[in-house]
């Protein structure tokens, strides 16, 4: 198995194991998509940062033109710091802190997706502390159902995220009236892994005619904030729409909009997902009366969505032995917890101890939840550019995990 021009077990060998592997190449590949699928509209491509917050893969978006859809002042951190402009930043979450607004308010961020009155009277007094105004959109919950995971799904009524639509007006004009506010845009994000487009059409139309009401009432918006949320492929024969696929249906209903307002776009899992892979060795195979087991190195401290979400990875030789028998077994990790593992009842081929095996589709929250349960150094990761790579975040050693102990 290569990524790009590298051999998979090069890199291992290199770097050691567990090792996140992501492809230039398929970074670029996949923001270029949203841009030329949306060129027919003046937008920013808002990475969401939470997918992946390694600095080089945010300067690589960066130096594409991309902005940065954030929700805490560590990623505006992160953001600027790897060549984010400041006005191409959209601050959403629900508990934004005063020295977040304040750091915001300081940078000049684009905007906030404010959800919530409270937030918004706090992001008020902040800015009039400061003799500022703050440009915000209020993020409208438009209760649809995007038929995602439920730990993902975030547009609908007993969610926490977002204002109601139904009540989103009185919100808009209670902002107008507020002195240090500057009402600039709607904010709608109905969920992640997305695999049908038409929550995502229902959703927008209900925004449309939220933008309309404001218009009847004197509120112009500069920006229209689509969220994000495609999905990717996880396994075989998955087929998610893509950017133009999006595109393709959202043009009717942007037709008419297209020179009052600038869309904002906020993808994250679909830019860097596919793009990663986590590299992981065999270390015993135990079979017991109940079940089979392939123990690997990598646990959910490493990669967290099986155990969190009960999510699917693909899990693939490293050097294919098509020869051997193939087993069902659970692949589990070495962290002390029954929710450790990456797999459960996978036919897997040919696996042996010591071999590696690759678990694809990670390049999105896979690094950027790890942690360090059970006091293990987190994983390297790896940039492959062609024939080249090279360490873009070094492994954490035992003395990184007692740094800051006091």
């Amino acid at each position: 198995m290569y990524a790009e021009g590298v051999a998979m077990g090069d890199l291992a060998r290199i770097y050691g194991t567990p090792l996140y592997v992501y492809s230039k190449k398929t970074v670029l590949r996949h923001i270029r998509a949203y841009k030329e699928a949306f060129r027919d509209f003046r937008h920013i491509v808002c990475y969401a940062l939470k997918a992946n917050t390694n600095g080089e893969i945010i300067r690589l978006l960066a130096k594409e033109g991309a902005g940065g859809d954030i929700v805490s002042g560590g990623e505006l951190f992160r953001g600027l710091r790897a060549g984010i402009p400041a006005n191409k930043i959209v601050y959403a979450g629900v508990g934004k802190t005063e020295e977040e607004i304040r750091l915001s308010l300081k940078k000049k961020i684009l905007m906030f997706n404010v959800e919530s009155a409270e937030e918004l009277k706090e992001i008020n007094r902040v800015a009039q502390e400061m003799g500022v105004k703050a440009p915000i959109a209020l993020r409208v919950n438009p209760d649809i159902d995007p038929k995602s995971h439920p730990y993902i799904s975030t547009g609908m009524k007993e969610h926490k995220f977002g204002i109601p639509i139904e009540d989103a007006l009185e919100y808009y004009k209670a902002a107008a009236r507020m002195k240090n506010i500057e009402v600039v845009g709607v904010h709608k994000h109905i969920g992640s892994q997305l695999t049908e487009l038409a929550p995502f059409v229902e959703a927008l139309s209900r925004v449309l005619l939220l933008i309309e009401r404001l218009e009847e009432n004197g509120i112009r918006l500069k920006y229209l904030d689509l969220g994000g949320g495609l999905g990717i492929p996880y396994k075989e024969g998955d087929d998610p729409p893509n950017p133009e696929d999006l595109a393709a249906k959202l043009r009717p209903l942007l037709k008419n909009r297209a020179r009052e307002l600038t869309l904002i776009l906020e993808p994250g899992r679909s830019i860097v997902g596919s793009a990663g892979v986590l590299i992981t060795r065999c270390l015993y195979l135990k079979k017991t009366s109940e079940r089979n087991f392939v123990i690997i190195d990598a646990g959910m401290n490493d990669l967290m969505r099986p155990t969190l979400y009960g999510s699917h990875h693909e899990i693939l030789p490293v050097i294919k032995s098509p020869r051997r028998a193939s087993i069902k077994a659970d692949v589990v990790g070495p962290i002390c917890e029954s929710g450790d593992f990456l797999a459960r009842g996978r036919e897997l081929r040919g696996v042996k101890e010591g071999e590696l095996l690759a678990v694809m589709s990670a390049g999105a929250y896979g690094m950027s939840m790890s942690s360090n349960y059970n006091s293990r150094p987190r994983a390297a990761e790896v940039l492959v550019d062609g024939k080249k790579h090279r360490l873009i975040r070094r492994r954490e050693t035992y003395r990184d995990l007692v740094r800051g102990e006091m």
